[in-house]
């Protein structure tokens, strides 16, 4: 088709530049290939894996030594998985902290190039974590750990502008599913009398978690998303349904099953945003125990 967008395609809307990824214009940054800006992308995206990981892995890259023999030498099962997701977490560091001196040596001058032994050793660990990592455990059942942990190597082992698609992608289906979420409360619960007066709110959250989701913590404007986001979200954590004066336990069972489920996809939202990347299985679940309750209330629900 002529009219037909090209996933890639950068176009000014409303003064803002935006790219064009599966049906969503997201806000596109113009960001320097450079390794200064690299090393800094992984220390986000290292902080960030470390932010969504179990407690006590997050260890530093001097006691890379020490957690590697005693992964070698445990053999307990359950004790070895443990120092395994610790090794990995000394590895992404050790690698994150070389990457550091060879952009504090460009900085001064001194060129570092890819055959380098520090470059080497720096592409090694960052493998070692992404090997040793599938033994990490999320610090909820989020789904998506994997993925996330895979960043750091992805970002050292690509270039700049290759990840930087992956990533738009990325947003793109997570906006995708956050959409597909939220119309479904609203096409639920707009004909409902319990529940109608939410529906703005619902609207909100789902159009202040997609500015969430395409913005940069390092853009000012976060500031403000960030505040309407979590307003929204907290409008909806604190949501009361419209009961008449006189109910019936019945309504009064539905107004609170209907809460938990509005409240339960402001919640998965809420990882969506956190984690920025899309959850299928979960939303999937999610939509499927929006039909059932379709099903089972939709009498009620009407009346």
């Amino acid at each position: 088709m002529l009219d037909e967008v090209l996933n890639g395609t950068i176009k000014k809307i409303d003064d803002e530049d935006r790219i064009y990824y599966d049906g969503y214009w997201i806000r596109y940054y113009d960001i320097p290939d450079s390794l200064t800006y690299k090393k800094n992308l992984i220390d986000h995206l290292t902080r960030r894996v470390f932010h969504h990981t179990e407690p006590g892995i997050n260890t530093p890259s001097y006691k890379l030594i020490e957690v590697r023999a005693a992964y070698e030498s445990e053999t307990e099962p359950s004790r070895k998985r443990v120092l395994a997701a610790m090794l990995a977490g000394a590895l992404l560091n050790r690698g994150s902290e070389i990457l550091t001196h060879i952009v504090e040596l460009e900085e001064m001058g001194v060129k570092v190039n890819s055959d380098n032994e520090l470059f080497k050793e720096c592409g090694q660990c960052f493998m070692g974590a992404l090997d040793y990592g599938q033994y990490i455990r999320p610090i909820s059942a989020t789904e998506g750990l994997d993925e996330l942990w895979g960043e750091p190597f992805k970002a050292f082992s690509q270039p700049v502008e290759k990840f930087l698609e992956s990533r738009y992608i990325k947003v793109a289906q997570t906006m995708n599913e956050i959409d597909a979420i939220t119309d479904k409360l609203s096409s639920i619960f707009e004909d409902t009398p319990l529940f109608s007066h939410l529906l703005p709110d619902i609207k909100d959250l789902r159009e202040s978690a997609k500015l969430a989701i395409e913005t940069l913590r390092s853009d000012t404007q976060i500031i403000e998303i960030w505040a309407r986001f979590v307003g929204a979200s907290d409008r909806l954590t604190m949501a009361k349904a419209k009961l008449p004066k006189t109910h019936t336990r019945r309504e009064q069972a539905l107004a609170r099953r209907g809460l938990n489920l509005i409240q339960d996809g402001e919640d998965l939202i809420n990882c969506h945003v956190s984690i920025r990347i899309p959850m299928p299985k979960n939303t999937l679940a999610f939509l499927e125990r929006c039909d059932q309750f379709i099903t089972k209330y939709k009498t009620r629900l009407l009346s």
